[in-house]
């Protein structure tokens, strides 16, 4: 029994050693370091590999001439043989890892790194400054060896001294991560049509409505990359690539990314009508700032500085628009404008947002901006017709749903209604849900509601519920409580190249009314339906789509005046308000960077006399009340001043930078206005407008008024 134990103890000694002699030979060894004693040979492997690489690295001459200052970062293994392979190299020039490739390829092959006596791979993480002067006095002189003791990453760096923290912030390679964050695709009618035919295929699970979408949501169907790659330029100089291909400032690590733009809106056109100026024009520049912290959090902001001179009927509506407080004009959809030189308007504008994506589910957004809720190019439940405001937005998508809950601060700016020279302030809730019934069929849901700020009310916590039916918490509230519509919409597939859409709106009516046939005012309907057909005829980029829309009188108005689906004396849904029916269509083309659209739009519209001796509303202003309507039944479309509206344009460009969507183009409208009554604000006018310009294209300019 004695020996027993006497050689089991044995035996756990020479285990116990053969771990510590596996354990001293971690680290792969080169023949210089054979005689280094076992606290140094750490040291001795990374400042023999540092002078190696140094001794032999040549920067390419373009990056010497370009004066970069920076650093690449390399991953590389040491195998169980002892060869070097780089498995990742981190530099802005290709040209720099190109040369770290080469210089890896001389390295000889050395003694492996072992673990328990067995021979293993090791990872290695090792950054080189760019010049290579700036390494200097990286070498270590006293030993250390406080490295994991098993195989894995291990940075050849001094993980304790913070002396040169501040050099080491230096961006990686830029890899445009835009195109999978949680950034909004911004609102152009033009950017959507490139993926429209991609997202909106028979089988795929997408919610095509509820815009703006994020580039996430959109990436797995469309390659953004690869289409913007497809429209690179082959440029060498540092000008070129910024004007041509990329931003201005990009800048990525592993745990952050940001990108900053300077992007402009230069206009100069001819209004062939107006013979009281020479020019039309617009100048706007800005700055745009976007970027993520993390993988599941984004942000995005710009500011602009606007001046702008425009087409005669233009500038009247703008007028038509003014807010309380003497400025002249609200800009359709930028804001409030104050005057500026000859007759022109100087008008700031500022929008971004918080994107927040916690997990596949949800997506939440606190921003100052513009939502739109459709398949069309308008829409009559949410658009991107007025001011941005201020908003909170939850996304929530699973199973064939996606759930949108927003909630906003609106404002009406008339002088009748300002209350001791402040604005006055109301709410808006939306909700909409929608579902993909088959792989074909989709329907969505709508409902919104629209509450004043009124006896120190504030912000009603009774609409923060996402799941609601708001009339009945306007009903609870009081019978002025609030504003609640209500809507539908659908999209049927026949197939990837054909989608036909609807929508519907209901504000009120009355069933007796409707089946009735005695056309009552209650009956406050609209509706819509269109058709797109991509890659029409079979040619590639060719994008169709045909549309009717219609909303009766009195539709979106309220009986206080105040609780009208309106922001900034801007409609929150389709442009012209109600009282109108429309058929537009639209052609676009786009082949790499070149593109063009053709536009028409016919309508017949009702307005209000706006005379001494005609008071009357007749339901084209959703600023006014139905309590002074002149009749209960008869209410047709069109009544009142009824007008013939006819709007065309054509515009033809040259997209200049893919990654900004910075636009170089030429466009011509043709617009005819008939009224049947000449009034100050409803006049007759024909329109024939040149314009040339230079954009930044991430918002819709309407002028189709």
């Amino acid at each position: 029994m004695k020996s027993y134990l006497f050689l089991l103890v044995l035996l756990f000694c020479i285990n116990l050693n053969s771990q510590a002699q596996g354990d001293t030979q971690l680290f792969p060894e080169f023949p210089q370091c054979e005689n280094v004693d076992f606290e140094n040979k750490a040291v001795c492997f990374k400042n023999t590999l540092r002078e190696f690489i140094l001794d032999n690295y040549k920067v390419p001459s373009e990056v010497i001439k370009e004066g970069y200052q920076g650093e690449i970062t390399v991953i590389f293994e040491v195998d169980a043989s002892g060869d070097f392979s780089i498995i990742y190299t981190d530099a802005a020039y290709i040209e720099l890892k190109k040369e770290m490739l080469r210089v890896f390829d001389l390295l000889p092959q050395i003694k492996p790194a072992t673990y328990n006596a067995r021979p293993i791979f090791v990872q290695f993480k090792m950054p080189i400054k760019i010049p290579l002067s700036l390494n200097t006095g990286q070498l270590e002189q006293t030993s250390r060896n406080n490295y994991t003791a098993e195989p894995g990453i291990i940075q050849l760096e001094n993980e304790n001294d913070l002396t040169n923290e501040y050099d080491k912030i230096q961006s990686g390679e830029f890899t445009r991560p835009r195109y999978e964050s949680q950034i909004n695709i911004p609102l152009s009618h033009e950017y959507y049509s490139r993926f429209d035919a991609e997202f909106n295929k028979i089988g795929v699970n997408t919610h095509a409505a509820s815009k703006p979408l994020l580039f996430s949501e959109v990436s797995k169907y469309y390659d953004f990359k690869a289409e913007e790659n497809k429209m690179l330029k082959d440029v060498n100089s540092w000008f070129g690539r910024k004007l041509l291909n990329e931003h201005l400032v990009q800048y990525q690590t592993e745990d952050y990314w940001f990108t900053l733009d300077f992007a402009l809106d230069l206009q100069l056109g001819k209004d062939f009508q107006q013979t009281e100026f020479d020019f039309t024009y617009n100048n706007t520049r800005a700055l745009i700032f976007q970027g993520g912290l993390g993988k599941n959090f984004n942000f995005y902001t710009v500011a602009y500085e606007n001046q702008g001179r425009f087409a005669d009927y233009y500038n009247r509506f703008a007028e038509s628009l003014r807010p309380d407080g003497g400025d002249p004009a609200i800009i359709p959809g930028r804001g409030i404008a104050k005057p500026f030189m000859d007759e022109g308007y100087d008008y700031p504008v500022a929008e971004g947002y918080l994107s927040y994506t916690p997990n596949k589910f949800f997506n939440l957004q606190f921003g100052h901006g513009k939502n739109f809720i459709g398949d069309g190019y308008r829409s009559l439940l949410m658009s991107d017709n007025a001011s941005p405001y201020p908003y909170f937005k939850l996304n929530t998508t699973f199973w064939k749903l996606k759930y949108t809950n927003t909630w906003m601060s609106l404002r009406d700016v008339r002088p009748a209604v300002t209350e001791n020279g402040s604005f006055r302030t109301k709410y808006m809730a939306n909700h909409y849900l929608s579902y993909n019934v088959t792989k074909r069929l989709n329907i969505g849901l709508f409902e919104s509601v629209v509450w004043e700020n009124d006896n120190n009310r504030g912000f009603d916590l009774n609409y923060l519920n996402p799941i609601i039916f708001y009339r009945a918490i306007e009903f609870s509230t009081g019978a002025r409580g609030g504003n609640a519509i209500i809507g539908l919409t659908s999209k049927y597939k026949f197939s990837d190249e054909i989608n036909v859409y609807g929508q519907m709106i209901i504000d009120e009516f009355s069933t007796s009314d409707v089946f009735g046939g005695n056309q009552s005012w209650k009956n406050k309907l609209g509706y819509q339906l269109g058709v797109k057909y991509f890659d029409a005829f079979k040619i590639p980029g060719l994008f169709l789509q045909v549309e009717y829309n219609q909303v009766r009188p009195y539709t979106y108005s309220h009986n206080t005046g105040v609780l009208n689906y309106g922001h900034n004396n801007q409609s929150m849904a389709h442009l012209w308000g109600s009282n109108f029916r429309e058929i537009l269509a639209i052609a676009r083309y786009k082949k790499d960077r070149w593109y063009g659209n053709a536009k028409v739009i016919y309508g017949k519209r009702g307005f209000d006399y706006n005379m001494a001796t005609n008071q009357a509303a007749y339901g084209g202003d959703i600023y006014t009340s139905e309590r002074q309507r002149p009749f209960d039944t008869g209410v047709e479309i069109g009544q009142g001043n009824t007008t013939i509206s006819l709007f065309s344009s054509i515009e033809a460009g040259y997209i200049v930078n893919p990654a900004t969507n910075l636009k170089l183009y030429g466009s011509f409208i043709y617009r005819s206005f008939d009224p049947d009554l000449k009034t100050a604000q409803t006049f007759e006018n024909t329109t024939t407008w040149l314009n040339f310009g230079i954009r930044t294209d991430i918002f819709n300019w309407y002028y189709d008024y």
